[in-house]
């Protein structure tokens, strides 16, 4: 103790022992009482590492809920591992916080993030707070395990395999718009509770963890949907150097955005390019198609098939990925996908 029975923990320390602490129950976190955790993975299986970070004004509204904001940036990580087929195992936590950030955050961020980790079994390990004049950022490095040499990547699509989803797509993106413009709900003529419902997938998604054992058994290839479902397709031939043919009538949409479409069809290139689905998408031979479709029922998993790989065409060149309309027409995107640089 300092002189006059004053602590000589810093603040960072007793930010981390009031809302971080109680968190960190997996043994390899050592109680964050060190500067490393020490994780052993289960034998025979490899580590999968994945990071995103999520910054205010970027990639959440700064008025978000501390909750929603908390989920938004563990589940981001945990649909990448679900993509790669992977378990996972547990992560790491960074904190730039901005100045003044109190309790009204820091505790249900806190309270939001340990449910997740239990929901998911994805325990904090441990991770670094520092403080920012900028915006409030958030980045978390997840850890996940697979059988050894099982991880499913973005390379491995061949001809003939269909492409496939799972969920729905476009609804993040419209409830960004949502949240961004009042009145947009009544322009849209959503029903009641379909706006509300639009923003949540924007500030929750959900990852599909339930899928991940089938997606490595099955997959050939598959990626989670982040930065829209044109581009995210076009970046899987890409790593497969193959080339993809989608039926735009075949994405699958919610109901809330059925609605929207049908009142504003131009909404439909913000609905396939605006991203924040963190849905799986995946390449699938056919002889496994029925079995990996079974297990997506199994799981409850929503699941759809939207086009097929293509092997040779002379009007396509390898690593594109095309969207033709009911009466096989190439659909044109201002642009493919969303991106921070433009």
């Amino acid at each position: 103790m300092a002189k006059g029975g004053r602590s000589q923990e810093s603040g960072e320390d007793r930010l981390i022992a009031r809302y971080f602490k109680p968190l960190a129950q997996h043994p390899a976190a050592l109680g964050l009482a060190d500067d490393a955790a020490c994780l052993t993975p289960p034998k025979s299986h490899d580590l999968v590492l994945t990071v995103d970070a999520v910054v205010a004004g970027v990639h959440f509204l700064p008025d978000d809920p501390p909750a929603s904001i908390a989920r938004k940036a563990l589940r981001v990580n945990l649909s990448d591992l679900a993509a790669k087929g992977a378990t996972p195992l547990g992560f790491l936590l960074t904190l730039a916080l901005p100045p003044n950030t109190d309790a009204k955050f820091l505790k249900p961020f806190a309270k939001a993030l340990a449910q997740d980790a239990r929901v998911y079994g994805c325990p904090v390990l441990g991770g670094d707070t520092t403080g920012t004049p900028g915006p409030l950022t958030i980045s978390i490095t997840a850890f996940g395990t697979v059988p050894h040499g099982k991880m499913v990547r973005r390379q491995g699509a061949r001809p003939g395999d269909l492409v496939m989803v799972t969920g729905t797509i476009g609804d993040a993106a419209l409830g960004l718009r949502l949240s961004q413009r009042a009145g947009l709900a009544t322009q849209w003529r959503l029903k009641r509770g379909q706006g509300a419902f639009l923003v949540e997938r924007y500030r929750e998604p959900q990852p599909r963890h339930a899928l991940a054992e089938a997606v490595r058994r099955y997959a050939s290839a598959a990626m989670d949907v982040s930065d829209g479902l044109a581009g995210d397709l076009a970046k899987l031939c890409r790593a497969s150097n193959v080339s993809a043919v989608a039926e735009a009538t075949q994405v699958p949409l919610s109901p809330a955005a059925s609605v929207a479409l049908a009142t504003k069809p131009d909404l439909f290139e913000t609905i396939l390019t605006g991203g924040d689905d963190y849905e799986i998408l995946c390449t699938v031979p056919r002889a496994r198609a029925a079995r990996f479709s079974a297990a997506a029922k199994a799981a409850g998993v929503p699941l759809t098939t939207i086009g097929r790989i293509e092997a040779g065409r002379a009007d396509m060149a390898p690593g594109e990925a095309r969207f033709v309309d009911a009466n096989g027409q190439p659909l044109r995107f201002v642009r493919g996908s969303f991106s921070h640089f433009g």
